[in-house]
C-alpha cells in the first residue's frame, strides 16, 4: 500500500474529529465539568428584572452610601444615617461565583448603623454581596463585589 499525502490529509482529519467528538462526550456527561446556570431559575429572574433596576435607584438616590470595610471580625457594613433601621426589613445575600456550597443569606440586622458579617463565614476570594431591603413605601437594593 502506498502513502501519500491525499491519504494522509483524510487520516488527519478522521482524528481530528474522533478527538473533538471525544472531547464533547467527556465535557457533557463528566459531572466534573458542570455547566450549570448561575441561579436555577433564571428565566424567572429575568422576569424581575427591572423591579431591582428600580430597587438600585432608590438606594443611589439615598443620602450617603453603604460602605463595607475589612476588620478582624469580618466584612463590616457601614449604613447611610438617612436609612432609618427600626422601620425596615431586608436581606444581606453573599454569593461565591466559583462556588455554589458557599453562598449564604442572612437577615439584615443593624445595629448603630453598622452591619457585620462574620470571618468565620467568609473565606479569601471573591464575593457578590447583595442587600436588600424595604421601608414600606419603597424597595431598595445595594450590589458590590468584592474580594476578602
Amino acid at each position: 500500500m502506498k502513502w501519500n499525502w491525499g491519504k494522509g490529509i483524510v487520516v488527519g482529519m478522521i482524528s481530528f474529529m474522533a478527538f473533538i467528538l471525544y472531547m464533547v462526550i467527556t465535557m457533557s456527561t463528566d459531572k466534573k465539568y458542570s455547566h450549570d446556570l448561575v441561579t436555577e431559575e433564571y428565566y424567572a429572574k429575568e422576569m424581575k428584572y427591572q423591579t431591582e433596576i428600580d430597587a438600585e435607584t432608590n438606594a443611589n438616590l439615598l443620602e450617603g452610601k453603604i460602605n463595607g470595610i475589612l476588620t478582624p471580625e469580618g466584612w463590616l457594613l457601614t449604613f447611610p444615617a438617612s436609612i432609618d433601621a427600626t422601620s425596615i426589613e431586608g436581606t444581606v445575600s453573599l454569593y461565591r461565583p466559583s462556588n455554589e456550597l458557599l453562598d449564604f443569606e442572612m437577615p439584615l440586622a443593624i445595629t448603630d448603623g453598622k452591619q457585620l458579617i462574620p470571618d468565620h463565614k467568609l473565606i479569601a476570594g471573591r464575593w457578590n454581596i447583595t442587600i436588600t431591603w424595604s421601608d414600606g413605601d419603597q424597595d431598595y437594593m445595594y450590589k458590590k463585589s468584592i474580594s476578602y
